[in-house]
């Protein structure tokens, strides 16, 4: 790695071709955006005409899936804007192909890739992720393709939503030693009694894992973050080369997030955050539910043959002892990898990715 001014780059003049694809141009070509003659803002640009946003967005119908963009490369993926209605965060699925792959590289539901897994907006302001009001989701996750890039969004619910979104890259060569960005969702909800949350598992190949977000909601009373993360790698069994010392630890907090006493503390830090803490209401909000991420951009994991990550879910209980929990615990795992990548399991249904 090599290190030096975070905007030495704009100095250097370069032969990349910036591209942007969206609703008001499908396909990036150049001179070729905002020459829609119908949309979802035609009517309110009937008496302006072409040019006026008339397609500033889709309408993503139920039970569809939408090709957000298809690249042909080499190339970059820079940066990724998208916002829809925060009732649909869980009911859409993003996924990106890179170089034609049959299986994705990326498959998440739309508000957890943006550290927004309970359908209830909250801000966050981190280095690669950023979410601004209200309900503004940005990506600069940097996602290099040699052949083509494929984005695709599903919409699994049977009621239709409005999608705002904005992709832009450079065309450009890509260097022989980059990877591939990966990203997976898992859910355990409730987690088995002394079970561990998986965060990711099966991963084949040389990369670097590079980021965990997670949706944790507590189904107990008391501290829910006395678990450790795990990290196994190149053939570890019974025992990991990585182990955290504690669930706030690791997301970079300390006893408890207690800040000031009594209260979580929220923070959202370029490279970790506990941005997100819903408290219960009394009536049918009854559960405490969190948002937490941790980027590994500068201290990025390593394996050369095989990855797997885990985290416990503990809290106490009488006599000093710890107490298993058995909480809704939703992850998702940020990589780099050379390709092929090992598939992601199955993605569940609707009613498994449910926030209830």
């Amino acid at each position: 790695m090599v290190y030096g001014s975070f905007m030495s780059h704009l100095t250097k003049v370069s032969n990349a071709k910036t591209r942007s694809i969206s609703a008001e141009n499908f396909t990036g070509e150049k001179g070729k955006g905002g020459m829609a003659t119908d949309g979802t803002g035609a009517q309110c640009a009937r008496e302006l005409g072409v040019g006026w946003k008339v397609s500033p967005s889709i309408e993503l119908k139920g039970k569809t899936t939408f090709t957000l963009a298809e690249i042909e490369g080499p190339g970059i993926i820079q940066h990724i804007w998208m916002t829809s209605h925060n009732n649909h965060w869980r009911k859409l699925v993003l996924r990106a192909y890179w170089d034609g792959e049959e299986n994705p590289s990326i498959e998440v539901p739309f508000g957890d890739f943006f550290c927004n897994g309970w359908a209830e907006r909250c801000n966050v302001n981190s280095f690669p992720i950023a979410v601004n009001p209200a309900g503004g989701f940005n990506s600069y996750w940097e996602m290099p393709f040699r052949k083509s890039a494929k984005w695709t969004i599903e919409n699994l619910s049977d009621d239709p939503t409005h999608l705002y979104y904005q992709f832009t890259y450079s065309l450009t060569e890509v260097a022989e030693d980059a990877a591939y960005f990966h990203a997976q969702w898992r859910r355990n909800n409730p987690l088995p009694y002394k079970g561990v949350h998986t965060i990711v598992d099966g991963i084949k190949g040389h990369g670097h894992y590079v980021g965990t977000y997670m949706a944790w909601g507590v189904n107990n009373t008391g501290w829910w973050g006395e678990g450790e993360i795990k990290f196994y790698m190149d053939g570890d069994q019974e025992y990991p080369t990585i182990c955290g010392t504690g669930t706030e630890d690791y997301f970079g907090g300390a006893w408890n997030f207690e800040f000031p006493q009594g209260q979580y503390g929220t923070y959202s830090t370029a490279f970790l955050g506990l941005p997100q803490v819903i408290k219960p209401d009394g009536l049918y909000r009854s559960q405490q539910r969190f948002g937490m991420y941790r980027w590994h951009i500068l201290d990025p994991i390593r394996f050369e043959q095989d990855l797997k990550v885990t985290i416990q879910a503990l809290g106490w209980r009488s006599h000093g002892r710890y107490l298993p929990l058995q909480d809704d615990i939703s992850s998702t795992a940020f990589w780099y990898q050379v390709e092929p990548h090992a598939p992601h399991p199955v993605f569940p249904g609707i009613n498994e990715l449910e926030v209830i």
